[in-house]
Order: structure tokens, then sequence, then C-alpha cells
């Protein structure tokens, strides 16, 4: 999908509305890539993306504004469950918690504009 047609450059709101937690091999000292900094220790074998666990989450390496204009400052690197996480309605496959996510922030659902 080419960045212009790619809702969530301009969303955001699954960083801000979830707990990603991943397995502890994705972090950078231990041969993965997200920074060690970012993430806290949740379990001997899992971790957490910061700031994603908190009444009001939002992921530290979200940049932006949601629902306008956003990017991940560790794209590249991001873990799995951001890699596995579609915007609702991509491919025609419809995704309730990235739906969820931007109600709660205030946004319409995609799947209208993205079938």
């Amino acid at each position: 999908m080419s960045q212009d047609l790619d809702p969530c450059i301009r969303c955001g709101a699954c960083c801000a509305s979830f707990r990603v937690s991943f397995d502890r091999s994705q972090l950078l000292s231990e041969g993965g890539g997200v920074p060690d900094g970012l993430a806290d220790d949740e379990t001997a074998t899992l971790c957490r993306m910061r700031g994603t666990d908190c009444g009001c989450p939002r992921c530290v390496a979200l940049i932006g504004v949601i629902g306008q204009a956003v990017q991940c400052a560790i794209y590249a690197f991001r873990p799995d469950p951001c890699r596995d996480f579609s915007p609702d309605g991509l491919a025609g496959i419809l995704n309730d918690a990235c739906t969820r996510a931007r109600r709660h922030h205030g946004l319409a659902p995609l799947h209208g504009s993205c079938l």
C-alpha cells in the first residue's frame, strides 16, 4: 500500500488504545530491533511498549496528532503485534479492534473507504 493511501499515516488510534506486549527476543539487546529503552518488562519472557499500559495508553514511539498525521519512530523495528495489526477494511478484512480504537478517538470506521 502506498503511503498516501495508507490510512494509518493519518490515524494512530491503535497506538493510543492498546497494550502492546511482545516476546523479549524482539528487544535490540536480544537480537531484535525494538530499542530496550522503549520497552518495559512484563514477565520473564514478555515486554511491552512503554506507554501502552496506562489508563490513557499511548505508545512512546508514536509521533504526531492522532487522526491528523502520525508516524512510528521505530516503524522498521516495531514488534510483531504492531506488524500484525491491520487497518479495518484492508483487503476487505474487517478489524473490530481498529474500529473500536478509531471510535475511542472520535474517528469514523475505515471499512467504508478501504473496501
